[in-house]
């Protein structure tokens, strides 16, 4: 019997994307879906666009989205009016923000450039309205530039570094940002990488991981979390393991 050697944090990548479902990723459809199973975080991409901060992943249409080109060519307008398969349309990143609440750790991730000072904006003008707090928002990014600029804008909110590959100096670039967490590749994980991230006092969340064998693996390795887009897996793992330590 497979078995995780401790609890993995459970992030629903893009939202998640669970068998069966007729919701695409980055909606609120999926968002509330992901909710509903309990879930620990949602991870959403946000692009800005001609001043407006659109949740959705890819840089070009043609994916999620209908359509041709490049995501950046088209006014807001356009790109908002674009229904996808399942009959969604995108959604900004106030409307997530006012539809997820506290119900869960919401991780933005800042895909494209001229992102920061907007979703620092927003970001605080919801919490202003809303009387909340920052205790449950995470900002991370491929681009450290992004991260260093939110870091200076907005510092009370958690940031979390991306990396694709294995750098020579491991974690080392999450210093600078004073990061909460580190997010490499599944693909490019090796144990000395996750040694020396949890000796610089950082969270390790993995992307993205969606096979058992590989949830066991990166539990075993000392991970704390992963992205998946399929969150049920990791829960019910999670559940039976709980349940094994209680009897």
């Amino acid at each position: 019997m497979v078995s995780l050697s401790h609890p993995l944090y459970c992030i629903a990548h893009r939202g998640g994307r669970r068998k069966g479902s007729h919701s695409s990723e980055n909606t609120l459809k999926a968002f509330a879906e992901s909710i509903a199973l309990g879930v620990d975080a949602i991870e959403v991409d946000v692009w800005q666009v001609g001043g407006q901060l659109l949740v959705t992943h890819d840089r070009r249409l043609g994916k999620t989205l209908p359509g041709k080109g490049r995501l950046m060519d088209h006014t807001p307008s356009y790109l908002r009016n674009l229904e996808m398969e399942c009959g969604s349309q995108i959604p900004t990143l106030m409307e997530v923000l006012e539809s997820i609440g506290e119900q869960v750790t919401l991780n933005i991730e800042l895909k494209g450039p001229g992102c920061a000072q907007l979703v620092a904006k927003t970001l605080q003008q919801y919490v202003h309205d809303s009387s909340g707090t920052y205790e449950q928002y995470l900002f991370s990014s491929f681009d450290h530039h992004q991260l260093f600029q939110l870091k200076q804008i907005l510092p009370q909110v958690r940031r979390g570094v991306l990396i694709e590959g294995i750098p020579l100096t491991y974690a080392r670039c999450c210093e600078p940002l004073e990061a909460y967490s580190f997010h490499p590749n599944v693909d490019f994980i090796n144990q000395a990488l996750v040694d020396d991230a949890k000796q610089r006092g950082l969270k390790v969340w993995v992307y993205t991981v969606n096979d058992i064998d590989d949830f066991c693996h990166l539990s075993a390795m000392g991970v704390d979390g992963v992205f998946t887009d399929y969150p049920e897996r990791l829960l019910k793992l999670n559940k039976d393991l709980r349940w094994q330590q209680a009897i």
